[in-house]
């Protein structure tokens, strides 16, 4: 055999064991990292472009945060839906699926004629991201079974990290020079792109084990119930706190909450196994993660609404500066499967809650603006290592038999607390300036509550020291899912 034939076996071989990628491994991987970084990043875009959006509609800003927290309510009520459904119809299905209805709506969104159809058309992309957000790793997953499975994971995952980076950058670019309407159409092509990638190269596969039944009254209860609470908050200074209005959608949102519990209950495959909520240090540390991505969630719209009405940047100069958060969270988040190999979960949670508690109380008084910049980075740095790690923590204190369940009941978590706090944010910013027409505009106010925010990621840090003395008192054991090799992926990053 020639000394070609020869090379061409061992590199056949070395793909084979997994140490190389083959073309279609690459296209594969690419298809799913497209994915994700669509996703995140057509999120933390809208937030740079929420001041230009307001003044074209001539709406309050902070009364555009259903832009906000409608796609996140959608995305986490459906997000454990999506993954369900695309199991037992097939993944690539499914994504195809998700990705097409994307593109589609992206369209309906730069088409939007007043704040009412966009606000709709954000919630459609939140139900169609939930199609494409828990499924793009699933793909991936599924096709790579050998040792090269958690380097293409870490490869997509890494890639939702970028599009965390790119989103305000693209966000104050389209807002400043462009326009806001077509940031929704460059989704269009990124779409496209992912869904020839899958039809070309990815095969479809489903689990035989999955179960048959889909808990749609579930989701239907939980996002019905915290909509109607959501409405309430937000426009109880608007009917008035006692008007029959603002009583009646408590009421609703209290009796679709309970009977979203009661369903859960109940059914043979729910979409939160509520059990959980009994065993006390996975309670502790999915509330210390939320709190911690709640603080992310308000950091992203408050920041960006006082740089650009506050401060009088640009909307291109805010996007420069909100890469600096973005980058510190991508870096806490790429290199925390790493880091926990070294040290618990939950003692990294905490460092980086206060971490970002503090760094955050300090930003609230920075006047330099590259001054603010830097400790923006660690404000990022500090909050992606809170919600990043979450998973990985609170997997040690459940059975190997509940972690996909304990997995989903965080991320739920997780995006609907983080909708919920920016409903009430809005609200308290508003009473806070006493006028919702100057809330955006308002340093003071904004400052207020962000340093309320950093009071949050320090007690939510205070939250888990007792849980971190009574392992350090214990047999350590190490988490059983999250960070058990070099291999392992970042986490995704918020949404």
């Amino acid at each position: 055999m020639s000394e070609d034939g020869c090379a061409m076996n061992q590199t056949v071989g070395r793909a084979q064991n997994g140490r190389l990628f083959s073309s279609r491994d690459r296209a594969v991987i690419a298809a799913a990292s497209i994915s994700m970084l669509l996703v995140q990043m057509d999120w933390f875009a809208l937030n740079l472009m929420l001041p230009v959006i307001a003044r074209d509609f001539g709406k309050p800003t902070t009364d555009l945060q259903w832009l906000v927290s409608g796609y996140m309510l959608a995305l986490g009520a459906l997000m454990i839906i999506g993954g369900r459904v695309a199991d037992l119809r097939g993944r690539r299905k499914v994504i195809v699926l998700g990705l097409t209805g994307f593109a589609i709506v992206s369209l309906l969104c730069s088409a939007a004629r007043n704040e009412v159809w966009l606000v709709m058309g954000r919630v459609a992309q939140g139900a169609t991201a939930a199609l494409i957000f828990p499924v793009a790793v699933a793909v991936v997953t599924a096709y790579f079974r050998d040792d090269r499975q958690g380097r293409a994971v870490g490869t997509v995952l890494a890639f939702s990290a970028v599009g965390t980076a790119l989103g305000p950058f693209v966000g104050g670019v389209f807002a400043e020079h462009v326009s806001w309407r077509a940031a929704f159409l460059l989704n269009i092509p990124l779409c496209a792109a992912a869904v020839a990638l899958m039809l070309r190269f990815v095969g479809e596969t489903r689990d035989d084990q999955a179960g048959r039944r889909l808990d749609l009254p579930g989701a239907l209860a939980v996002a019905g119930g915290l909509t109607a609470v959501m409405l309430a908050v937000d426009q109880g200074n608007q009917w008035g706190w006692a008007s029959p209005a603002t009583l009646a959608c408590f009421v609703v949102g209290i009796v679709l909450l309970a009977a979203f519990t009661a369903v859960e209950r109940r059914a043979p495959e729910p979409l939160l196994d509520l059990s959980l909520m009994r065993n006390a240090p996975f309670v502790t540390v999915t509330a210390a993660g939320s709190v911690s991505n709640i603080v992310y969630c308000l950091v992203a719209v408050l920041a960006a609404l006082y740089l650009q009405q506050a401060r009088g940047l640009s909307p291109l100069a805010s996007g420069l500066v909100f890469l600096a958060l973005s980058v510190g969270a991508g870096a806490a988040s790429y290199w925390s499967g790493r880091l926990s190999q070294r040290w618990r979960p939950e003692a990294l949670m905490a460092g980086g809650m206060l971490l970002s508690g503090v760094s955050l109380f300090a930003l609230t008084w920075i006047g330099p603006i590259a001054l603010y910049t830097v400790i923006f980075a660690v404000v990022g740095l500090g909050l992606g290592l809170g919600w990043a790690l979450t998973n990985a923590a609170t997997q040690s204190y459940v059975p190997a038999s509940r972690l996909a369940a304990a997995s989903g009941l965080v991320l739920t978590s997780l995006v609907l607390m983080g909708a919920v706090a920016v409903t009430v944010a809005a609200t308290v910013l508003e009473a806070v300036s006493g006028s919702a027409a100057t809330a955006a505009s308002d340093g003071p106010a904004i400052e207020g509550v962000l340093r309320v925010a950093a009071l949050m990621a320090v007690a939510g840090a205070g939250s888990l020291v007792p849980l971190i003395r009574a392992r350090r008192r214990s047999e350590p054991a190490r988490p059983k899912a999250g960070s058990g090799s070099t291999d392992d992926p970042p986490a995704a990053g918020p949404v």
